[in-house]
């Protein structure tokens, strides 16, 4: 069962728990709900359907199809679990100003005009294509727990990015 953190975060966070936002609890209940009533059921009507056909050593609809229902079984363990270990991070408790993980922070790179904007979340719901960033990545480490105008370095394969920080919602 999921349990709550008031508050934000700090650097010390308990490494075996799965630290979400109540959006990012909704959508792993959403994907585990979805695996379990359609997918599942879907794959065992698509294996009953392959058995039937006879000869399963040369049956590759049969042999894709246990591929695909032992993905979804080890994926609904792994979301599971996942909600076992939850915490859901009440991102209204974090200090105003500060960032911490739900927080919508703007930065711009030190040197350009162009502001980028990250929502920090647990890792399980880290998507950066969407802006959507891990406070265990790099650039989550550094903005975690600063403030408006701070400067961040945060280390990266090109060398060290300067970020200053805009605005956190």
């Amino acid at each position: 069962m999921a349990k709550t953190v008031k508050g934000g975060i700090s650097t010390k966070m308990e490494h075996d728990k799965v630290y979400l936002t109540a959006e990012g609890i909704t959508k792993l209940r959403d994907d585990l709900d979805h695996l379990k009533n359609v997918r599942r059921p879907a794959l065992a009507e698509r294996l009953h359907h392959a058995i039937q056909q006879g000869d399963l050593s040369e049956n590759a609809d049969y042999q894709t199809t246990k591929e695909e229902q032992g993905f979804v079984e080890g994926r609904i363990q792994e979301l599971e679990s996942m909600l076992l270990d939850a915490v859901v991070i009440d991102s209204s408790q974090v200090p105003k100003g500060q960032v911490g993980i739900g927080s919508r922070v703007i930065v711009t790179e030190e040197g350009e005009d162009d502001a980028e904007t990250f929502v920090i979340v647990g890792a399980a719901e880290s998507d950066p294509a969407q802006g959507r960033i891990s406070y265990e990545s790099p650039i989550g480490r550094a903005l975690i727990d600063r403030k408006v105008g701070d400067k961040v370095t945060v280390k990266a394969p090109v060398g060290d990015m300067v970020f200053v920080i805009k605005g956190i919602d």
